[in-house]
């Protein structure tokens, strides 16, 4: 089952406007973003963009780019137009935001190997365990059933603990993806629902769409950059990886 890893990378981001060239421990935030996808087991990593900024960007570094159109309305439409330019034929295709520079490989292998184990997921994801109180709307939190898939995804904090109620365990989704071929094929074709159209979370399409999602629970760190305030929060954790203290 041959992989391939696409990385959306936009200019146009209305929080943080040319975010993935914005500048990471003297490297534009899409490279560590490339690096990170490229020591995983992926069979190739690509970036999709709308941008020649950020294309060159990634040539120059010797990375693989494609353009795309600038009128898609989520980054995996994206992803769907830029696997469909491909010369090759990808049974699986991991969608790896490319605002999560500190995604560490480990993951995207075990998220890879996850639909590998078992044909009956359609697309996969990865929630850590959270503390509840300490996230806001720009991160995304995720409930589950008891095997893993996914009920809900909200900006809100879910589960919500009412007066005398049990506080279960809060989740926060990571921004990565797993899809079979003709699920994303399916994906892209279906119309954006209320639920999506309400929390602008693209994957409760899937979900009010009945696709099923299987969250893969990680203990591992990333931090997903929304604003410069997080940018500034990856560049002390990139500074404690080097120093040893992790």
């Amino acid at each position: 089952m041959k992989s391939v890893i696409v990385i959306p990378a936009r200019y146009a981001s209305s929080r943080f406007p040319g975010k993935p060239l914005a500048m990471l421990s003297g490297k534009p935030m899409i490279q560590h973003v490339w690096e990170h996808a490229r020591a995983s087991k992926a069979d190739r990593v690509l970036v999709a963009t709308d941008d020649e900024r950020i294309f060159n960007t990634v040539k120059n570094f010797g990375g693989d780019a494609v353009m795309t159109r600038s009128d898609h309305p989520s980054g995996t439409d994206r992803i769907a137009e830029a696997v469909q330019s491909l010369d090759e034929t990808f049974d699986l295709v991991v969608n790896v935001q490319g605002d999560e520079p500190l995604m560490p490989s480990r993951v995207i292998d075990a998220l890879i190997d996850l639909m590998r184990s078992d044909a009956s997921f359609e697309m996969a994801t990865v929630a850590v365990p959270a503390v509840r109180g300490k996230l806001t709307p720009d991160n995304v939190k995720v409930v589950m059933t008891t095997d893993r898939r996914a009920l809900y995804f909200s900006r809100a904090e879910i589960p919500f603990v009412r007066t005398g109620g049990v506080a279960a365990p809060v989740y926060l989704h990571w921004g990565i993806y797993a899809y079979r071929r003709d699920v994303l094929e399916k994906f892209v074709k279906l119309p954006a629902g209320i639920l999506e159209n309400s929390e602008k979370l693209e994957q409760l399409r899937a979900l009010e769409n009945n696709l099923s999602i299987r969250v893969l629970i990680s203990d591992l760190e990333s931090i997903g950059v929304d604003t410069p305030a997080d940018l500034a929060r990856a560049e002390k954790k990139l500074a404690e990886f080097n120093d040893g203290k992790h």
